[in-house]
């Protein structure tokens, strides 16, 4: 019996020629991709995967790979889903709980504002009141009938305060994207998966009523129409097959083609995390890991900005082992955000590099640094996806280019940074 055409093996020459003619049409198709999929864990078909995004990357964008200079403001760790692999969220009782109160969250700018950040990344768990009484009377003792509003007055609070908000708070609905465009340049949702196995029993999402893909993409719909420039992405090594990671990134185009506002798409892998159900699963490989930063590169085309977090993509032991290099040739554009201030909350054992390190690697890999506001140059221009006090306050934040301005607090574009 013959094997499927997506499962059949690739010789390197095959890849090479499927590669060129997905970088020819701008976009690699779903047979082509799954068979490409398939084969990463061969050399030569996964070079011909890097090469083909490489170019493709270089012919859009240039030698310019993008950072985003931020805080990272985790507003509360408190969620009501239980992803198996996260050490984020917290139960009420634990003594690691933490709600933010506005005074922080302005001490929080404060500190932001003084190191030249200019993205202040609101980042909390999923409708945590839903699931904790707690935290509903936490709420109410404040005046807020929801995280939501929580959510709202800590955004304003900094954007006030001199920064530009991101928002990253799990599903919301139309009304509540609507009560936060007045405040954040963008607003972010990992789409993670469109896979309905991670929801089954035993496996990561079963206790998560916001992983369900339908739900997750019917807020990517909503911040569509209400043109939201939105931040998405896939997560890697969860128990996702081939297959699958193709469909999450077929959609992610799909979502792009009806709607415009997808300003990234963030491919993310998975890391075992002690204390976690998933603690003893086994990793992606950094190769292969590579391998599916090319792969949404040449499915999502040349013009999406495709972000792989520098500090996720390094060995667990924190061994130098050249995957910076590696991303650097595999279509990328981005790193995301790197913070002087704070942690990343979500992977605390995960250090961010230095930005001047990630500026001297990527420079001695032949490409450009350069730091960008929440939102990317080609965003900045467009007038359609930002409330009014947004758009008067971006020329503050942006150069002729829409770029990030050098600013006295150490945002530079030539390298001279505190960090």
């Amino acid at each position: 019996m013959s094997l499927p055409d997506s499962e059949s093996p690739l010789t390197a020459h095959e890849a090479e020629a499927l590669v060129a003619r997905a970088v020819d049409a701008g976009r690699l198709e779903r047979p082509p991709a799954e068979r490409l999929g398939a084969n990463l864990h061969v050399e030569g078909v996964r070079e011909a995967v890097l090469a083909g995004a490489h170019a493709s990357k270089l012919a859009a964008k240039g030698d310019v790979v993008t950072v985003s200079r931020n805080i990272f403001v985790p507003l509360t760790n408190l969620c009501r889903d239980r992803c198996t692999y996260c050490t984020f969220a917290k139960q009420p009782g634990s003594p690691e709980a933490k709600s933010y109160e506005l005074d922080e969250v302005r001490e929080a700018v404060r500190g932001g504002v003084l190191t030249g950040c200019i993205e202040a990344l609101m980042c909390l768990g999923d409708k945590p009141e839903v699931a904790y009484r707690v935290h509903r009377e936490w709420l109410e003792a404040r005046g807020w009938g929801s995280t939501t509003d929580h959510l709202v007055e800590a955004c304003r609070v900094a954007f006030e305060g001199g920064m530009l908000p991101h928002t990253n708070a799990g599903i919301l609905d139309e009304q509540e994207l609507a009560a936060l465009r007045p405040w954040n340049a963008s607003m972010g949702l990992m789409l993670e998966t469109t896979s309905p196995r991670m929801r089954d029993k035993g496996m990561p999402h079963m206790h998560c009523p916001d992983k369900d893909p339908q739900v997750r993409i019917r807020m990517h719909e909503h911040a569509g129409e209400q043109k939201i420039p939105f931040t998405t992405g896939m997560l890697l090594g969860i128990g996702e097959n081939v297959v699958e990671r193709v469909d999450t990134l077929m959609v992610i185009r799909d979502l792009q083609d009806r709607h415009g506002h997808l300003q990234e798409a963030i491919i993310q892998p998975f890391h075992p995390k002690p204390d976690t159900p998933m603690r003893a699963a086994s990793p992606l490989r950094d190769p292969e890991v590579a391998g599916w930063v090319a792969m949404a590169r040449l499915i999502l085309g040349p013009e999406m900005n495709i972000q792989a977090p520098p500090n996720l993509v390094q060995s667990p032991t924190g061994a130098d082992d050249g995957m910076l290099e590696l991303l650097l040739r595999s279509g990328l554009n981005d790193w995301g955000g790197v913070s002087p201030v704070t942690v990343d909350f979500i992977n605390p054992e995960a250090p961010w590099p230095a930005l001047r390190e990630l500026r001297r690697r990527t420079e001695a890999a032949g490409q450009r640094l350069l730091e960008r506001l929440p939102v990317y140059p080609e965003t900045v221009q467009q007038r359609e996806f930002f409330d009014s006090q947004v758009w008067e306050r971006l020329p503050r934040f942006a150069n002729d280019a829409g770029y990030a301005r050098p600013s006295k607090g150490g945002n530079s574009q030539s390298g001279e940074e505190a960090a």
